[in-house]
């Protein structure tokens, strides 16, 4: 069934990335995000209207609308490229889940492209059952298990995270669990224990990537005209411990 939506909001279309899922990718950012994340290397993806980001000497708006044919168009026309490379497409953010009804629509366009949806996981039962429908792989962000400290440091519990979790581990979608490293913040021992427990026996989930903290957070948000608090400090030694991955035999990756 087609769903039907008029438009949706991007802040960024990345071609030919290549960590946003398998092959040569092209990446597009869609604009709204419900967490806060201390950590949020993409702050121009948390509002969901356009907003003036400054830096190099000139400004640019980040946010465009985009009607679903319009950005399907702008796809298909690049499917061969990614095609002959083993790529595709994927949906990022911001986060895809606050705009599902217009994923959707863009991915019913789509000619034969791998679709990848790359999301936190915060969102309705209904806008990830939607896309699961339409997507061929999924990369998931876990962040904290800890639901008051996942409180604290993204300004929401993670109820809807864990439920959605379960939900993808049961859909048969292929998937790759996601954790950011912060100092101190998600790379403790007892939270990468944790994550490795919830995730354990989880159907298809192909590994786990763990991403180090990216210290270019700080001048995106100046260059947005908001302030970067992150509550942690930046400096303190990552705690990079695969061990208790493979220990629970599950694949780790450090990217």
């Amino acid at each position: 069934m087609r769903v039907v939506m008029t438009a949706g909001m991007v802040f960024d279309i990345r071609e030919f990335a290549i960590h946003d899922g398998p092959g040569i990718r092209t990446t597009v950012f869609l604009k709204g995000c419900p967490l806060r994340c201390s950590w949020c290397h993409n702050p121009e993806g948390q509002s969901s209207v356009p907003q003036v980001i400054s830096g190099g000497g000139a400004d640019r708006i980040a946010g465009a609308e985009y009607t679903a044919q319009a950005l399907a168009n702008l796809l298909n026309r690049q499917a061969a490229v990614l095609m002959a490379n083993e790529g595709g497409v994927t949906f990022s953010g911001g986060e895809p889940l606050q705009q599902a009804g217009f994923v959707a629509e863009v991915i019913d366009r789509l000619e034969e492209i791998h679709v990848l949806l790359d999301t936190s996981g915060y969102g309705s039962e209904s806008a990830l059952n939607l896309l699961l429908e339409r997507v061929d792989m999924v990369f998931f962000d876990l962040k904290l298990i800890d639901r008051e400290a996942h409180r604290r440091f993204t300004g929401c519990d993670n109820d809807s995270i864990l439920r959605n979790l379960a939900i993808l581990g049961k859909s048969g979608v292929p998937f790759v669990v996601r954790v950011p490293l912060i100092p101190g913040v998600t790379d403790t021992d007892n939270n990468l224990a944790a994550i490795a427990g919830t995730v354990r026996g989880l159907t298809d989930l192909l590994r786990v990537d763990l991403l180090p903290y990216n210290k270019a957070a700080g001048g995106k948000y100046r260059a947005a005209g908001m302030e970067f608090k992150p509550g942690f400090d930046e400096l303190q030694p990552l705690n990079i411990n695969t061990g208790i991955f493979k220990g629970a035999n599950l694949e780790a990756h450090v990217l």
